[in-house]
């Protein structure tokens, strides 16, 4: 489906529920929901939902572990090995 044809108005989504939450149980679509012409929201199935949330998880942790390389707090592995091995 071309993204022309995913942007519907408030109240397309009123009149055809049923149809767009099939849909969406059916193919990962996401529809940009539309009010007074301007977009306002975006329905989307759950598990492309989930997937981008993972993924946002996901680049979340590489910005800290990027940040703290940039501070300078890091550590090299062999040191952090070695304490490991003593609190053992």
């Amino acid at each position: 489906m071309k993204l022309s044809e995913k942007i519907k108005p408030t109240s397309y989504l009123k009149d055809h529920v049923e149809e767009i939450v099939s849909a969406l149980g059916e193919s990962p679509e996401t529809f940009v929901i539309t009010q007074g012409g301007t977009p306002k929201a975006i329905l989307q199935d759950i598990e492309s939902f989930e997937r981008t949330q993972e993924t946002l998880e996901l680049l979340k942790i590489l910005a800290i572990g990027r940040r703290q390389v940039e501070e300078g707090k890091v550590r090299p592995a062999e040191d952090v090995i070695a304490e490991m091995r003593l609190l053992s």
